[in-house]
């Protein structure tokens, strides 16, 4: 095998070849126990930390080559931003690996116990998937959480970053790998892709590969979902809204509203349409316009919205929203604002125009809350909160693979529970199913095990 000197990264093998190692390596670590995986965990962060001039030097060309790029308009800036790392970045990148060693092992767990008939018992226990083939834009941190989940729940996994953060992406592959082979783990359970060609060949290999997981623009998931007959775990975009009702704390509201939509754009959950109850327009517009409007948001309001701003002092910074305003996921310093006659249309609108993926209630009804996160059919729905809370690391997960706006398998941010499956484990003396058919069949006893009875016992 020929490797690329300083990355350690194997440039000689095709795609196939890598999933056949990965999916090798897949059996050997779907056995490894709790301790040892969570020792190379602890060890990757290490490795991290003691890595982390090597890692901000190669994230430094990737921004540097991408500027250029932002500046010629041939990547958005919502890309750029994520594409960055700093201290603060790499020291959450540590601690999320860091817990997801704390985090319960979720393999080999006995999900349910039933006695058929004496001395036959069947068994259905959490396992790994297998492989997981990872393919995500921009954001290098997205290649350490996602290796530090699969590795957590016995997963090989495949990863194909994007071209912008090249540099990045391969010292932090291997670091990981580096840390993660010296305790013991196969040393191919990760692999690295790098073309664009890669991901095609990558999109064929169902033999080899048992769920994708995307991370990008919704044209990029798109054309994942529509070329590849493996299973897909993922969202298209993050259309996510906030519902200021007539009854919300308006000085609550303000907050969750400028912290949804300004304290990070560029991501998925934050919010890219408010909608308010125009009982309070009059009152709540003017305070939340004019604090979008010194963070420099471009604030697009429908005709209602107008009307309320009328003598708005600002008024004429404000675009009149099109429809299309409504289904789109700006990833940036942009808001749509639409005036609703209560939940009701709130709910209706959100159902329409959102992607499923997170959604927000502001106000001091609990019965209106509660029909608010009854009715609107998304992954994550708030009360009283921003939509930026809809993360798995927030959500105690120690990190996520992804949101999903799926209803199967995992929904909303993606942890451990959703890189696991499960398969039935059945223990008899002899036992045939012969006796149990025809006229005079034996009968089943489908008897409940204690709960706490495992198979491994």
């Amino acid at each position: 095998m020929a490797y690329d000197i300083g990355t350690g990264i194997d440039v000689s093998a095709s795609v196939v070849e890598k999933a056949k190692t990965a999916k090798s390596a897949a059996l050997k670590l779907a056995n490894a126990t709790a301790g040892e995986k969570n020792k190379a965990l602890l060890r990757i962060a290490d490795s991290i930390d003691k890595n982390r001039e090597r890692i901000l030097a190669a994230n430094k060309k990737d921004v540097e080559a991408a500027t250029s790029l932002t500046e010629e308009g041939k990547l958005s800036k919502s890309l750029l931003d994520r594409l960055k790392l700093d201290d603060s970045k790499i020291e959450e990148i540590i601690k999320s690996v860091r817990d997801v060693a704390k985090l319960e092992d979720p393999v080999g767990k006995t999900l349910s116990a039933i006695e058929l008939d004496k001395d036959l018992e069947l068994f259905q226990v959490s396992c790994p998937i297998g492989v997981i083939g990872a393919i995500f834009e921009s954001r290098p941190d997205v290649l350490v959480q996602i290796s530090s989940l699969c590795l957590k729940t016995g997963n090989a996994v495949m990863l194909k970053g994007g071209s912008e953060a090249r540099n990045s992406n391969e010292v932090l592959f291997d670091v990981v790998k580096e840390a993660s082979v010296s305790t013991g783990m196969p040393s191919g359970w990760i692999q690295l892709l790098e073309t664009r060609e890669d991901v095609s060949e990558m999109l064929k290999l169902n033999e080899y590969i048992d769920l994708l997981v995307p991370r990008g623009s919704e044209e990029f998931v798109r054309y994942i979902q529509e070329n590849t007959s493996i299973m897909v775990l993922g969202h298209s975009e993050g259309v996510c809204h906030v519902y200021i009702d007539r009854d919300a704390d308006l000085g609550m509201a303000v907050d969750i509203c400028y912290d949804a939509k300004v304290q990070y754009p560029a991501v998925c959950n934050a919010a890219e349409t408010l909608l308010v109850d125009n009982v309070i327009a009059s009152e709540f517009l003017p305070r939340m316009v004019e604090q979008y409007l010194k963070a420099g948001v471009e604030v697009r309001g429908c005709s209602k919205t107008l009307d309320f701003l009328a003598n708005f002092n600002k008024v004429e910074q404000i675009k009149p929203a099109s429809e299309t305003d409504w289904h789109t996921e700006y990833n940036d310093l942009i808001i749509s604002i639409k005036v609703v006659d209560g939940v009701d249309e709130a709910i209706e609108h959100i159902n329409h125009y959102g992607s499923g993926h997170t959604d927000a209630i502001v106000t001091e009804n609990k019965k209106t809350a509660l029909k608010f996160m009854q009715f609107v059919d998304s992954s994550s729905v708030m009360h009283n909160a921003s939509t930026r809370f809809s993360d798995g690391f927030r959500y105690g997960k120690g990190a996520e693979v992804g949101i999903s706006t799926y209803k199967v398998h995992a929904r909303g941010p993606v942890g451990l529970e959703g890189l696991v499956i499960y398969k039935y484990l059945l223990v008899g003396k002899g036992h045939a199913v012969a006796p149990y058919i025809g006229p005079n069949a034996k009968e089943f006893t489908h008897k409940p095990l204690l709960k706490n009875f495992s198979f491994w016992n």
